[in-house]
């Protein structure tokens, strides 16, 4: 990994932003102006309703009336994500593209903060940041870039397969459009982890680049978008993760050096990202019901099955211990309270480096 001092735009860049919609227009005012409003880009907003059963495709009218730089689209029958994010970046005609959900924001300096080192390093495919996450009002944004990081795509890569996690949200992703292109958008294969795969595919295509020290985007944490089913939520997830890194390897291996290192590397990631889940519900105060029980063991299954030398994970070892603890009705050795805090210091430590170093340290790895 590269670290280098930002340097200023050269030129004004042209960024397509695509804004997908579904009942979320009562947030479409905020979003696109977020964006019309970035400073030293030239934009063009393309606004895709699937079907809203509300007002949203009306008040998207009201707002490409408003600014020629907004067209929309109104889809008659709901085509799903997937399908929606795909025909509005095909249309991107802008040197950059960004796909914004309608219930986001970019910060100020967004796009300018994120373009500049694109156009510094034209080998990078992909730039992410930090992003903000609100409920009201957004907090106020950091707008000057503290430094710069760029990763080969290997390098990259090779982070992500052996920490698992998804250290981009998707509002502050800004692509190259031709590569974006040559991507041929997300993979309908995947709806949950389309996004994942989308940032690992770019890593073969070229270089990944991190805005450091600056916010440039806002994720709105709202009743509709929080995730309620956390165990099944967790399975699925780890589930679309672990087929994204295979989807990966077999229609991608052969950009990629050392495949066979980086299959089992993600496979052991994923693997200890599942074992972490199962062991962290019974170092929580209360004992698991049935039902969640039945979940953790197919977290559990489900890392052994991927990776079986996960049987020998001390996790495994510490996983298996609990859970014959809890059948005689006993809890965890340590008391659940300094399980909490241990918890909690970890967490915040995670978070912090994601923060700073654009990485962030798959639960198992800790």
């Amino acid at each position: 990994m590269i670290k280098s001092a930002p340097q200023p735009l050269r030129s004004r860049p042209t960024v397509s932003v695509v804004i997908p919609c579904y009942k979320y227009g009562h947030f479409l005012q905020t979003c696109v102006r977020s964006v019309l409003e970035q400073e030293d880009v030239d934009v063009d907003v393309l606004i895709i309703d699937d079907a809203s059963p509300d007002d949203s495709a009306d008040i998207a009218r009201r707002i490409a009336a408003e600014d020629g730089r907004v067209r929309i689209v109104v889809h008659e029958v709901n085509q799903r994500h997937i399908a929606t994010y795909n025909e509005g970046l095909a249309c991107a005609t802008g040197e950059y593209a960004l796909l914004l959900s309608a219930d986001d924001m970019l910060a100020p300096r967004g796009l300018a903060n994120a373009t500049a080192l694109m156009q510094a390093h034209p080998e990078v495919g992909l730039v992410y940041g930090f992003t903000r996450s609100f409920s009201n009002e957004p907090p106020a944004a950091r707008v000057s870039p503290r430094s710069w990081s760029i990763w080969s795509g290997q390098e990259w890569l090779g982070l992500l397969c052996r920490h698992v996690s998804n250290p981009i949200y998707t509002p502050e992703a800004v692509m190259r459009t031709k590569t974006l292109q040559d991507l041929v958008g997300y993979d309908a294969r995947l709806p949950h982890a389309a996004d994942f795969l989308m940032w690992l595919r770019t890593a073969t295509r070229g270089s990944i680049g991190r805005v450091n020290g600056v916010d440039l985007a806002y994720y709105r944490q709202h009743g509709e978008n929080m995730h309620k089913e956390l165990y099944p939520g967790a399975l699925r997830d780890l589930t679309e993760r672990n087929l994204a890194f295979g989807v990966l390897f077999d229609e991608d291996g052969d950009r990629l050096a050392d495949v066979a290192r980086l299959r089992s590397a993600a496979r052991r990631g994923v693997a200890r990202e599942a074992l972490f889940i199962a062991l962290q519900a019974y170092y929580q105060g209360d004992r698991p019901t049935e039902m969640e029980a039945e979940v953790l063991a197919r977290l559990v299954a489900f890392a052994e099955q991927i990776c079986p030398e996960s049987r020998t994970f001390g996790l495994r070892r510490s996983y298996e211990t609990l859970v014959a603890r809890a059948r005689r009705g006993k809890g965890p050795l340590v008391p659940a309270h300094v399980l909490a805090l241990r918890d909690r210091a970890v967490g915040h430590l995670r978070w912090r480096r994601w923060r700073r170093t654009g990485i962030e340290v798959g639960a198992g790895a800790c």
